[in-house]
C-alpha cells in the first residue's frame, strides 16, 4: 500500500528545498552586486573629492586673496599675478584638468549629495573656462580697473587692516609690505593692458575713466594722517614693543612714499593724458565693436546662470517695472498719500521726519530692525549662522562712489564677523523708508544667513561653501527682502513702500543694464528712466548707473534670482499644500551653498517629489 505522507513529504520537500536555495542565491548576489556599488560609489566619492580639493587648491595658490578671505595665512606674504599670460595659462589648465579629471568619475556611483557637487562643479567650471578664450579673455584684459572692482581701490581697503588681511602678528605686518612689490606690479601691468585696449579698441568708457581718474586723485592727495595704507600702523597690537612699532612705522611710509604713491601717479597720468582720448563716449558694450556684444552675453549668462537673452531680460524687467508700479501706488493710498506717485517720491525724499540727524542716527535704525528680528526669524528659518554679524560705517576712502550698502563675509570660525557697511555719505539724501527692507537683504536672513551658513557647513567642499554666483547670491538676498511681513515687518505702509521701491530698483536694473548695454543708452537716458520710476535720489541714480556700466550684466541676477526662487516655492506651496513647510524649504534652498539656478531648480523638483509620498527618483532626497 502507497505511503501518502512518504510522497507528500517527496512532492513538496524537493521544490521547497530548490525555492529556498534560489532565494539564498538571489540574496548573496543582490549582496555582492550591493558590495560592489559600495566600492564603486566609495572610488568615484574619494576620487571626486581628491579632484575638489586638488582644483581648490590650485585656484588658491594663483588667487591668494581668496585664501585670506577665508581666514587662511599660507599665501598672505602674495599678492597674486592676475594681469600676466601666465596666470591666465595657468587658470585656464587648472579648469581644463579639473574638467578632464571629471569626465573620469562616474556620477550614477556617487551618492545625492555628491551628485549635486559634481554637477555645481561641472557648471562652474565650464563657464569659468570660457572667459580664457579669445576676445573674452583679450576685453578682461584690457579692462583691469573701475571705480568698483579694480584693485586699485580694493586693495586699499585690503591692507588697511579693516577687511580681509590679518594684523595680529609682526609676520602679518611684513606680509603686508611684501605684497605691495604685486600691487605696484598690478598697477604697471594695468598701464599695459590698457594700452593694448587701446590698439584693439577695447576701451573703458569715457565715465568709467573719469571716476577712476578721481578715484586715483584721492588717494595721491591724502595726508599720511589719513591714508589707509598706514592704518595698520594705528591699530598695533599691544604686545607689540617700542622698538616693532618704529621700525615698522618707517618702513611703511617709506613704501607708501617710495612704492605705492609712484605707482598710482604713474597709472593716473597713462589715464588722464594717454588714455582718456580713446575711452568709449556711448557707455554700453555694444559700442565696443570688437567683441563687446559677445562679453555682454557671456556676462549676461555668467551672472545669470540661465539662457535667457539681454532681450528676453529687457521684456521682464519692463513687465516687473508696472506690476510693481501698481502696487506702489497701492501702498501709497494705504499711507494716506493723496497726491500722484511722482510727488510722493518727492514727499518721501524731503519731507524731514524721514532724514536722519547724524550718521550714528542712520546705523542705529539699521540696529533697531535687528533687535525685531530676533524673535521672528525662527518662524521662518529652522537655523541661523554662528558668525557674528557687525553694523558699520562705509569706509571714507570709499564712500563717494559706493551703493547705499554692501555685506563683506566673515570667516568661518567667527573670528572676522560678517559686516553690513552703510554708506553715510551725503546724508541728506540718505532717507528711512527703505531701511528694513536693506537690512533683511544686505544682513539678515540675505547676505549674512547665506554665505554664513554655507561657510560654516564643512560637509560641503570648498567651492561650494566659499565660491558662489550672483543669481542665487543676490537672487537670495532679494527674496529675503519679501519676507518682510512673514517676518513681523512692513506693519508702517511707508516702510513696506520702501520694500516696493527697493524690488522696483532691481526691476529697473533689469531694463537699464541691458539698455545700456544691448540697446546703446546714453547714460543720461538711463539717469533720467531711474528717476522717473522710483525715488531714488539724484546721488543714488547717478551711482547705481554707473555701476552698471562698469560692472555689465551683474545688476541683472537679483531680480532673475529672486524670481526663479519665489516661484518655486510658488510650485512647492502648490504642490505640496499642508504637507509644505516652510522652514524646511529654506533649509533645502540654502543647505548646499549657492547653486546655479538650474541646478536649484532640478533639487526642488526632487524634493517636491519626495514630499509627495511618491516614489523617490534615484536622485532624490529629503
Amino acid at each position: 500500500m502507497l505511503n501518502v505522507a512518504i510522497v507528500a513529504t517527496f512532492v513538496f520537500s524537493a521544490p521547497f528545498s530548490l525555492y529556498a536555495s534560489e532565494q539564498e542565491r538571489i540574496v548573496n548576489e543582490n549582496a555582492k552586486k550591493a558590495e560592489i556599488a559600495n566600492i564603486a560609489r566609495k572610488q568615484a566619492e574619494e576620487a571626486l573629492a581628491k579632484l575638489f580639493k586638488d582644483s581648490d587648491e590650485a585656484h588658491l595658490k594663483l588667487n591668494p586673496f581668496m585664501e585670506m578671505a577665508r581666514g587662511g595665512q599660507r599665501y598672505a606674504d602674495r599678492f597674486g599675478d592676475y594681469l600676466s599670460d601666465a596666470y591666465a595659462e595657468a587658470s585656464r589648465k587648472n579648469l581644463v584638468d579639473s574638467l578632464k579629471r571629471l569626465e573620469g568619475i562616474d556620477r550614477k556611483a556617487l551618492s545625492p549629495k555628491s551628485r549635486i557637487a559634481y554637477d555645481v562643479f561641472k557648471y562652474t567650471q565650464s563657464m569659468d573656462l570660457k572667459i580664457y578664450h579669445g576676445k573674452l579673455l583679450d576685453i578682461g584684459f584690457a579692462m583691469p580697473v573701475d571705480q568698483f572692482n579694480g584693485l586699485h581701490v580694493q586693495y586699499v581697503d585690503i591692507a588697511s587692516g579693516n577687511s580681509i588681511a590679518q594684523f595680529r602678528t609682526v609676520d602679518d605686518y611684513i606680509n603686508n609690505l611684501r605684497r605691495f612689490d604685486g600691487f605696484v606690479k598690478f598697477m604697471n601691468d594695468s598701464i599695459l593692458r590698457m594700452r593694448t585696449g587701446i590698439k584693439r579698441k577695447q576701451t573703458l568708457p569715457k565715465i568709467v575713466a573719469k571716476r577712476v581718474i578721481e578715484q586715483l586723485e584721492r588717494i595721491m592727495d591724502m595726508p599720511d594722517s589719513e591714508n589707509p595704507y598706514l592704518n595698520p600702523l594705528n591699530i598695533f597690537p599691544r604686545h607689540f614693543d617700542e622698538k616693532t612699532k618704529a621700525e615698522l612705522s618707517t618702513q611703511y611710509h617709506a613704501v607708501l612714499h617710495h612704492k605705492i604713491l609712484p605707482a598710482y601717479k604713474r597709472l593716473h597720468h597713462f589715464m588722464k593724458k594717454e588714455y582718456l582720448p580713446h575711452t568709449r563716449k556711448v557707455p554700453g558694450l555694444v559700442s565696443m565693436k570688437n567683441g563687446g556684444s559677445d562679453y555682454y552675453r557671456h556676462m549676461v549668462k555668467h551672472h545669470t546662470t540661465t539662457n535667457l537673452t539681454p532681450e528676453e531680460i529687457h521684456q521682464i524687467g519692463l513687465d516687473e517695472v508696472k506690476r510693481i508700479a501698481k502696487e506702489m501706488n497701492a501702498a501709497k493710498e494705504q499711507a494716506g498719500f493723496k497726491g500722484s506717485l511722482k510727488k510722493f517720491f518727492k514727499y518721501l525724499k524731503t519731507d524731514p521726519q524721514f532724514k536722519f540727524q547724524t550718521k550714528q542716527d542712520l546705523l542705529n535704525s539699521y540696529a533697531k530692525v535687528r533687535v525685531k528680528l530676533k524673535d521672528t526669524l525662527p518662524r521662518l528659518f529652522a537655523i541661523k549662522p554662528k558668525s557674528p554679524l557687525e553694523i558699520r560705517a562705509v569706509p571714507s576712502f570709499m564712500e563717494q562712489n559706493q551703493a547705499s550698502a554692501y555685506y563683506n563675509s566673515g570667516t568661518p570660525d567667527g573670528s572676522r564677523p560678517g559686516v553690513f557697511y552703510v554708506n553715510t555719505y551725503s546724508l541728506p539724501e540718505r532717507t528711512s523708508p527703505g531701511v528694513e527692507t536693506l537690512y533683511l537683504h544686505e544682513a539678515e536672513p540675505g547676505h549674512h544667513f547665506q554665505i554664513s551658513l554655507a561657510q560654516e557647513n564643512t560637509e560641503l567642499p570648498n567651492f561650494m561653501r566659499f565660491d558662489g554666483n550672483t543669481a542665487f547670491v543676490e537672487g537670495w538676498a532679494l527674496y529675503s527682502e519679501t519676507l518682510g511681513k512673514e517676518l513681523g515687518l512692513y506693519t508702517d505702509p511707508i516702510q513696506y513702500f520702501g520694500h516696493l521701491d527697493d524690488q522696483m530698483l532691481r526691476a529697473m536694473r533689469l531694463v537699464v543694464d541691458t539698455g545700456l548695454h544691448a540697446k546703446g543708452w546714453s547714460r543720461r537716458k538711463a539717469i533720467k528712466y531711474f528717476l522717473k520710476n522710483s525715488s531714488q535720489s539724484a546721488t543714488d541714480s547717478r551711482s547705481e548707473i554707473e555701476r552698471y556700466i562698469a560692472f555689465p550684466g551683474q545688476a541683472l541676477a537679483y531680480k532673475i534670482g529672486q524670481l526663479t526662487i519665489r516661484q518655486l516655492r510658488n510650485k512647492a506651496e502648490k504642490a505640496l499644500g499642508d504637507r509644505f513647510d516652510i522652514r524646511a524649504f529654506h533649509k533645502l534652498v540654502l543647505e548646499d551653498g549657492a547653486l546655479p539656478l538650474t541646478i536649484l531648480e532640478k533639487k526642488v523638483d526632487n524634493w517636491i517629489e519626495y514630499r509627495s509620498n511618491l516614489k523617490p527618483p534615484a536622485e532624490s532626497r529629503p
